[in-house]
């Protein structure tokens, strides 16, 4: 008995025992674990997340758990970081605070000392006038762009082995502002923005690892003789909006770079095509620049072309010189449009597929003029200055795969003849025509699109039987000329029919008989008044869906067939509404 009372009160109490051991359940208690701790109104879907983004916030929010490693404060109101309670945050991955209203006072530069781990930092489209003096060694992507950023230091971006992208445009940086050694010890780099800054010439000591570079819209005159002799990695240089001139740059500016592929020098001020740009280039972008001539040799090592734009510039007659683009033997696509050029370019590559020449004085096309650009599938002559009389009849004859063939806005009074049966867009806006006869259309059975608005035509310049060689026109535009009815026996794979602005007063019954399968029809700005379009205009027309009378004298009635059967749907029963009038339907659009 002696015993067991001295066992009693060594362990004491049965309610004692169950008190020091976690697992005794207490009445009144969950199983459950307490909730996971998190800032009020934010959200933190995991342990390691803590998402406030978009809370108008103006003070750094209390009780982030010290275990987040993803923190986003992104579009809130905040003006400063609380050096405390950052630093606290040692496992913090990511650290997104895009769009606030931080300024350099506001982040001091011992706030990122502790964040040991950081990889991700966005600052973006905030206040700020310097860069952080320090940013950890861990950081793998920076973006500070669009801030006002008069300086960076050594050791903002230098010193990271890691970083692999670095976003600075949209800033008020010169080249004062950054240092020489400001990527010294990050040879990760991959990517560098600094479009849209001051720079007045190309940084020097920039990363060898870099592949894509971003220098548009500064103020570049000059590009340093061996400034980008080592980024023989770089695949895409963005030099667009400078104000580079042909001094500016030499035969060895871009002759180091083995990897590029992508080089735009547009909006500048060159008047020639530089020199020695490397075999690997894919597309070079020289657009609205000064270029009076490509000289012979400037292009030769550029084997690799494929991508030519040269729109906008000052080419003229013997801008381009025979075969000074022949070299080239995979350009896919040239683009010359805006210049001042008078006629065809001769001795083009061979695999050319693609000729945009809008907005020259080409006055004539002659029969050979194309006869070395087979393989060309779409051409593109709007704007300049062809006549009925200068396009010779089979000037077109040699493309036998072309697709696609504008010639708006010349002084065609006839359609062309000789056009290729591979045609399937034809573009003949803005011209003179006042006749459409079926014999340059005969052989035309793949044409999907033509487009004959703003001409001249009337209904009886349309002779019998032109839609007939038109099997697969889907898209027919007659807008803007002056047809006094709906034309007879339209193509019957007719989907779209464009007849604005015309002098339409009448839509009879039969107008649309031949086009079971239309499904816009455009009769704005015409004639037309209450009663113009007769009730059975539409009948059998069950794809039919936009009818467009706006714009006529009087708003016109307009009965819409019923819809088309189709097969129901989940949750949808099959519909087939009444004859609707333009009062209730798109056609009153």
């Amino acid at each position: 008995m002696q015993l067991s009372v001295l066992l009693l009160l060594l362990l004491g109490p049965p309610s004692a025992l169950a008190s020091e051991d976690p697992t005794f359940p207490h009445p009144g208690e969950s199983s459950q674990p307490p909730p996971r701790a998190c800032p009020w109104r934010c959200s933190c879907p995991r342990e390691d997340t803590v998402d406030c983004a978009g809370l108008d916030l103006q003070v750094f929010p209390d009780n982030i758990t010290r275990a987040a490693r993803y923190l986003n404060l992104q579009n809130n109101q905040l003006q400063q970081l609380p050096y405390n309670d950052l630093s606290r945050l040692s496992s913090l991955r990511t650290l997104d605070l895009h769009g606030n209203l931080l300024s350099s006072e506001g982040l001091p530069d011992e706030a990122f000392e502790s964040l040991t781990q950081l990889q991700h930092i966005y600052v973006a489209h905030n206040k700020l006038s310097a860069a952080p003096q320090f940013l950890p060694r861990t950081l793998r992507v920076a973006d500070l762009a669009a801030n006002q950023l008069v300086e960076i230091f050594p050791l903002t971006f230098g010193e990271k082995p890691a970083l692999r992208s670095v976003y600075l445009h949209n800033n008020q940086l010169s080249n004062a502002g950054l240092p020489p050694d400001a990527f010294r010890g990050s040879e990760a780099i991959g990517t560098l923005s600094l479009s849209s800054n001051q720079l007045s010439y190309l940084p020097p000591s920039l990363p060898a690892s870099l592949e894509r570079l971003h220098l548009q819209n500064n103020l570049i005159s000059k590009v340093p003789r061996g400034a980008l002799s080592r980024q023989t990695r770089l695949r895409e240089l963005f030099l667009q909006h400078n104000q580079l001139t042909d001094s500016s740059l030499d035969a060895t500016t871009f002759s180091k770079l083995h990897s590029l592929e992508y080089l735009d020098l547009s909006y500048n001020q060159l008047t020639t095509v530089p020199l020695g740009l490397p075999q690997t280039l894919v597309v070079l972008h020289l657009g609205r620049n000064r270029i009076r001539q490509v000289e012979a040799g400037r292009l030769k090592g550029a084997r690799g072309l494929r991508y030519l734009l040269l729109q906008h510039n000052e080419l003229g007659g013997s801008g381009l010189p025979p075969k000074v683009l022949r070299p080239l033997r995979d350009l896919h696509t040239l683009h010359l449009y805006g210049n001042k050029l008078n006629r065809m370019p001769r001795g083009l590559p061979h695999c050319l597929q693609v000729l945009v020449m809008p907005h020259n004085h080409v006055a004539t096309l002659g029969a050979r003029d194309l006869a070395a650009t087979p393989s060309l599938a779409e051409l593109n002559l709007a704007y300049n200055r062809l006549a009925s009389a200068g396009l010779h009849r089979r000037a077109f004859h040699p493309l036998r795969a072309l697709h696609s063939l504008d010639l708006a806005g010349n002084q065609l009074t006839q359609l062309p003849s000789g056009l290729p049966a591979s045609l399937r867009v034809l573009q003949l806006p803005h011209n003179q025509l006042r006749a459409l006869e079926p014999e340059p259309l005969a052989g035309l059975a793949q044409l999907r699109e033509l487009s004959l608005a703003h001409n001249q035509l009337h209904i009886g310049d349309i002779g019998q039987g032109t839609w007939h060689e038109l099997p697969e026109l889907q898209v027919l535009d007659l807008s803007h000329n002056m047809l006094s009815f709906v034309p007879p026996d339209l193509p019957e794979a007719l989907e779209e029919l464009h007849l604005q602005g015309n002098r339409i007063s009448h839509v009879g019954p039969e107008a649309f008989l031949c086009t079971p399968r239309l499904r816009a029809l455009f009769l704005r700005d015409n004639r037309l008044h209450l009663t113009s379009i007769s009730a059975e205009a539409f009948v059998g027309l069950r794809h039919l869906r936009v009818v467009d009378t706006a714009g006529n004298p009087e708003q016109v009635l307009v009965r819409m067939p019923p819809l088309a059967p189709h097969q129901p749907q989940a949750g949808r029963s099959r519909h087939s509404g009444p004859p609707r009038s333009s009062t209730d339907s798109p056609a009153s659009s």
